[in-house]
Order: structure tokens, then C-alpha cells, then sequence
């Protein structure tokens, strides 16, 4: 399990990093832009987790696979261009697939070092937005999971609710089978629908109370 943990890792890396190459180029960055932004977003939510959860130094660290794996994943969206609109469905389908893998991993190295479920459902969310908030911030931008009411950062959630109760009833390798399905389907299906996360509602507590005098018949 820890080797598949790893594997998995390293394709939330790679993806991420690929990620963040095709922001960079939107931004008609430079190469070292390029690195800059995606080996931040390759390695940023990863070193969250890790240094959250101070089991050792961060595996991008002290891991030889990590930084290679981050600089191939910007090399290849430094030569390709898989922005949309022209690579659009293959541009939603990595981004569903690297929210999920990440999701998964970092909930379940959480329970790997014998912490809960909640913080496990915590900690895979900020592994998989973590990256791109970093990035965004490197850009001076408000980061897109605080703005953006498509279904991001809640896909994430739910992967590591998944994940965390494939561990939880002894079934990891289901688990993790599941929980990453299920992400890239929410995603993929949330854009096509257009399905967003509420904003702030309207209520105003003095509004009602007026309301409720009027319907009472107070002053």
C-alpha cells in the first residue's frame, strides 16, 4: 500500500505540475516562469501535507522521484500546448484526475500516521488545492478554490470522505479505486451541468425580525 501511496503521489505531481505549465503559458511566461509555477504546483500541496503533518521531512525532499517528476510534468506543457479551447475535454479530464489522485493521497498518508478520519478528509483537500493556491498567489491572484463556485474544492472532500472510509472498513485498494472514480466523474459531470457551490445568502437578521412584527401586528 505504500508503494501504490507513492505511485499515486508521484501522478498528482506529474499532473499538477503539467497543470501549472499550461497556466504559465496562458501567462506567456518564460522558462524559468514555467519552472517557477510548475514545481509549485506540482510539489506545493504534497509539502503542505507533509510539513502538516511533521512525520519527517516533506517527501518531495528527501523522495529523488518528487523534483524530476515536477520538472517532466512542466517540460511537457513547456513543449506541448494542451490549453483549451483546443485541448479542452483532455485539459478537464487531467484537471478532475490530479483534484482526485491528490485528494486520496493525502488522506490517506493521514491515516497511514494514525490520525483520524477528519483530519484525513482535511488534509487530502489541502494536498489537492494546495498546489494551485500556491501558484495563483505566485501570480498575485486570489486563489480560483476561494472564487471560483464550480465544484473544486468539495470534489475533493468527498474523494477523501471515500477514501477515508475504504481504510476505515478495511478495504484500501477499493477504497482509493472508488474514491478516484468518483472524482473525476463529479468533476467532469459538475462542468458539463454547470453545478456551483452556494455564495453567501441574503438574509438579513433585522429584515425578518421587521417581518415578523408586521405579521404580528407590532409597531
Amino acid at each position: 500500500m505504500d508503494t501504490a501511496t507513492t505511485v499515486l503521489d508521484l501522478v498528482g505531481v506529474f499532473l499538477n505540475a503539467l497543470l501549472g505549465g499550461t497556466v504559465a503559458r496562458r501567462d506567456r511566461l518564460d522558462l524559468f516562469g514555467f519552472l517557477v509555477i510548475g514545481i509549485a504546483s506540482g510539489l506545493g500541496g504534497g509539502l503542505i501535507r507533509d510539513v502538516l503533518l511533521q512525520h519527517g521531512p516533506p517527501a518531495a525532499l528527501t523522495d529523488p522521484a518528487y523534483i524530476p517528476t515536477a520538472l517532466a510534468g512542466t517540460g511537457v506543457a513547456f513543449l506541448l500546448d494542451i490549453s483549451p479551447p483546443d485541448w479542452s475535454r483532455a485539459f478537464k479530464f487531467l484537471d478532475a484526475a490530479a483534484l482526485s489522485v491528490w485528494a486520496s493521497v493525502g488522506a490517506q498518508k493521514t491515516m497511514g500516521v494514525g490520525l483520524g478520519w477528519l483530519p484525513a478528509i482535511l488534509l487530502g483537500t489541502i494536498t489537492a488545492v494546495g498546489g494551485g493556491a500556491i501558484r495563483d498567489l505566485l501570480l498575485q491572484r486570489v486563489p480560483a478554490v476561494l472564487q471560483d463556485t464550480r465544484w473544486y474544492a468539495s470534489v475533493a472532500v468527498l474523494v477523501a470522505a471515500v477514501e477515508v472510509l475504504g481504510i476505515a472498513t478495511g478495504f484500501p485498494v477499493a477504497g482509493t479505486v472508488a474514491a478516484i472514480t468518483l472524482g473525476v466523474l463529479l468533476r467532469i459531470v459538475a462542468e458539463w451541468r454547470g453545478w456551483t457551490v452556494p455564495r453567501g445568502l441574503e438574509v438579513r437578521p433585522s429584515a425578518v425580525l421587521r417581518r415578523r412584527r408586521r405579521r404580528d401586528g407590532e409597531p
